[in-house]
């Protein structure tokens, strides 16, 4: 189901940057789902673009180089996915961990609550293979989503995650890299949107197979640096604005 209803528009975006092993069959399990596609290509220099190259009558392709990160990227689908008409998004990785399985559960989530941001709650059975560092950076993170927002979601981390596509023009996040989307649900708290968790499935594939571009001490230093910042941010601007936000409507 590519499209939900009461005028409720859903496509998926895909950033990618170097993951030409597991592109090919996330793009082909998602079309072959039905669904239009966008998928943004943040400087890649492996054969990512001429794998897309050979699939651009169906999948609408943003190319740029260099390398400008994946807040950069998603700013770039939001905008081309709103421009032509989608009410919706639903971002999902490049490396094969989401499934196309739950993309019709986030639709129909669309479509009973149009203004509400999703983000995907990895289901536990399924994050065995999750890396130690990766598991204590999602509950590092969730602690601080809530203590900034007032928001207990579960899996801040998950990149399956479906947005109103009108709450997101014009925002300009702070950090370029994974911490970027961290911050991007902070400030759409900020501004009042609803924002819930929902239940997804999580593949993750054999050690030799995975291409990962987080790095570990850099990255987990970048959030920790942006967690202070916003709350502070939080205190004096932040939970004040929400409530407001809240009351008003």
């Amino acid at each position: 189901m590519a499209e939900a209803l009461n005028n409720i528009r859903v496509c998926v975006l895909i950033p990618t940057y170097n993951n030409q092993g597991t592109l090919g069959q996330v793009i082909q399990d998602v079309l072959q789902a039905g669904w239009p596609l966008w998928v943004i290509d943040d400087g890649s220099t492996d054969g990512t673009g001429r794998l897309l190259a050979s699939r651009q009558d169906r999948v609408h392709v943003i190319r740029y180089q260099p390398n400008r990160g994946k807040a950069y990227a998603l700013e770039q689908g939001f905008k081309a996915a709103y421009e032509v008409g989608y009410t919706h998004a639903v971002t999902m990785d490049a490396d094969g961990q989401h499934l196309v399985q739950d993309l019709p559960a986030l639709a129909a989530f669309a479509t009973a609550h149009p203004d509400t941001v999703v983000v995907g709650a990895r289901i536990q059975e399924d994050k065995k293979g999750q890396k130690a560092g990766s598991a204590f950076a999602n509950r590092f993170s969730n602690f601080w989503f809530h203590v900034q927002t007032a928001i207990p979601l579960q899996d801040t981390q998950c990149g399956l995650r479906l947005y109103p596509l009108r709450a997101v023009q014009g925002i300009r996040v702070l950090g370029r890299r994974y911490e970027g989307e961290l911050e991007l649900l902070v400030r759409l708290a900020w501004r009042g949107w609803d924002e819930q968790s929902l239940p997804v499935h999580v593949y993750y594939p054999p050690a030799e197979e995975r291409v990962s571009h987080f790095r570990p001490f850099t990255d987990f230093a970048r959030i920790s640096v942006l967690n202070t910042l916003l709350t502070l941010l939080a205190l004096l601007y932040g939970l004040p604005a929400r409530l407001i936000h809240r009351i008003g409507k």
